[in-house]
């Protein structure tokens, strides 16, 4: 059983803080928790809205219904009303009731959230009237709301924090004093609450990254990727290691090539447009052989595009993306556990196969908060793949080094800067074993051929791609990435309706799975390939790859706006 909550005001009036305040006290609570945030590219104004989804079982998206709005102006009605359910609520201001009257099947509290605020001293506080409000509704005690209070406020002083805990108690003493009280409300606490770690995807890969030993991120702002950026400040404050707000995202990647070349565990993160920026370099990390994590937390492109809204629109840029042929490793978290592994083990590959990695996110995973279990740092086990040693450098007995020898394997063991003996040059340029510069056709074959070996042999124990449901399925729902949870919830309610659905979802993109994915294709009847792009980028993956053309279909979604399970429910019912 679940239940969804949503707040809804212009941008500035602490939409933000009051959703997280109310997800972070239900999931200590013991509740799951999902919680996605939608917001304008705007620094003030502009509607923006913050939802909670609250289970007694682990929930992977924001779900598509809505139990309780509350809303703080009145587009925040406007535009969220028909996501109400039957038998809904909305708690507003007395002057955009009418607003609610459009849907006379859902009820409407009136309460003025901004006389209340504005009697205490400050309107801004009517945020936390409209939780108050919003506490009493559900029967829960402010007592379960005060240590959260503490905690978000604790750098602004007492002051603060007494005047937002008032502002709580009066919206909930008039809320009991109406006596409302939505029913349903909600779920019973699960039998065995436990302690949840309450994360966004963002949050995790920063995590993910320290735990790896990653120490340097040069990086430039740029939403939805920047909270990986500050997080991983705060972390290397206590830690060690750098953070460099690079001029742009071209200078940005050079830095972490530059780090990564000199033995440092190196990453850059960014999202669509600074993405586009780094082709060049993408290609230099890959004749280099130099091992560097890039993290792409996509958004709705192309150019400027939509910047704050969800898209899986650069697939084939990461895949496909800088010139020539280079070798590189794409692999797509699903998860926020996800993003705390594959954060980690993206070093391992890279240093491993000597190579980039890069991490395909996007806003809803990234910027989207869940509760998770406490996260495991096995996972994080250091590979720094093929280094020479001192010693095997000393039986070389020369000052140069072979660095970029030819192999069977198409990995060449490699050496830090500062190794004795262990000099070679490295450029974007094509060059010979020690790194110089050549044209000589043979030499230039030798060095292709060794680079486009070197992912011959991929292994990654970290790395998943999922899959659950009949051998031979009706349909097979196809994913990657932050589509995970809609399609997890759509197999098991077409499951429900009869339909022997299964579903696949891709962990890695690059090197392309083929004797994994092929044949679960060839099991299915029908093919449903879900994704957010409206070219259905991983369709066209599927069929470069795997003999199945007039059988698969896509569910695209296109418009900023996360999927929900009804998209794909619709898409199936008109195949199947």
């Amino acid at each position: 059983m679940d239940f969804t909550w949503k707040i809804g005001g212009a941008q500035g009036e602490g939409i933000d803080s009051a959703g997280e305040t109310f997800a972070l006290t239900l999931s200590r609570m013991g509740y799951h928790v999902f919680a996605h945030r939608h917001y304008q590219s705007l620094i003030k104004g502009g509607h923006t809205n913050y939802k909670v989804r609250v289970a007694d079982q682990p929930v992977r998206h924001h779900g598509d219904r809505l139990d309780l709005l509350v809303a703080l102006d009145g587009p925040s009605i406007t535009h969220n009303l028909a996501e109400l359910r039957p038998g809904g609520a909305v708690l507003c201001e007395p002057a955009h009731a009418a607003l609610a009257s459009a849907r006379p099947d859902v009820t409407c509290w009136p309460i003025s959230f901004g006389s209340v605020a504005s009697d205490l001293g400050s309107a801004i506080l009517k945020n936390a009237v409209a939780l108050g409000a919003s506490a009493a509704v559900l029967g829960l005690s402010p007592s379960s709301f005060t240590g959260v209070f503490r905690g978000q406020f604790a750098d602004k002083g007492e002051g603060v924090i007494t005047s937002n805990l008032e502002a709580f108690q009066r919206g909930h003493a008039y809320a009991s004093e109406q006596g409302w009280r939505l029913v349903p409300g909600l779920p019973a606490l699960p039998e065995l609450p436990r302690r949840h770690l309450f994360m966004s995807g963002n949050d995790a890969l920063a995590l993910g990254a320290l735990a790896a030993g990653c120490r340097f991120l040069a990086a430039y702002p740029i939403t939805p990727a920047t909270d990986i950026m500050y997080r991983l400040i705060r972390y290397f404050e206590r830690f060690g290691g750098a953070v460099v707000q690079a001029e742009d995202e071209l200078a940005a990647i050079n830095m972490a090539i530059g780090a990564a070349f000199a033995g440092v565990r190196a990453m850059t993160s960014t999202s669509g447009p600074g993405f586009s920026l780094m082709m060049e370099a993408l290609g230099l990390a890959g004749i280099a052989e130099i091992p560097v994590v890039i993290v792409d937390v996509q958004r709705g492109g192309p150019s400027t595009g939509l910047p704050t809204k969800t898209e899986q629109g650069d697939l084939n840029e990461m895949l496909y993306g800088s010139h020539g042929d280079i070798p590189r490793i794409v692999i797509a978290p699903a998860t926020v556990e996800d993003c705390f592994a594959y954060a980690a083990e993206a070093f391992n590959l890279a240093e491993r196969y000597q190579t980039p990695v890069i991490v395909a996110s996007d806003m809803y995973l990234g910027q989207s908060r869940a509760t998770v279990d406490p996260l495991s740092f096995q996972v994080a086990a250091v590979d720094r793949g093929w280094l020479v040693s001192n010693e095997e450098l000393a039986a070389v007995g020369t000052r140069e080094y072979p660095r970029y020898q030819v192999t069977a394997t198409g990995i060449s063991p490699r050496t830090i800067p500062g190794q004795p003996g262990g000099r070679y040059v490295a450029l974007g340029n094509e060059h010979d074993d020690r790194g110089y510069e050549i044209e000589d056709p043979p030499t230039r074959i030798a060095q292709v051929q060794k680079r486009a070996r070197k992912l011959d042999g991929f292994r990654s124990d970290v790395v998943k791609n999922r899959y659950v449901g009949p051998q031979d399925p009706d349909v097979l729902l196809v994913g990657w990435g932050s589509t995970y949870g809609p399609i997890r919830e759509a197999r098991e309610a077409l499951q429900a309706f009869g339909v022997r659905a299964g579903h696949l979802h891709l962990g890695l993109l690059s090197p392309f799975p083929a004797g994994e994915v092929c044949p679960r294709i060839a099991m299915a009847r029908r093919v449903v390939v879900v994704e957010q792009a409206i070219t259905g980028q991983l369709a066209g993956l599927l069929k470069r790859h795997c003999e199945a053309h007039d059988r698969i279909t896509s569910c695209l979604r296109y418009d900023g706006v996360p999927l929900l399970l009804e998209d794909i429910v619709r898409a199936v019912r008109e195949v199947a």
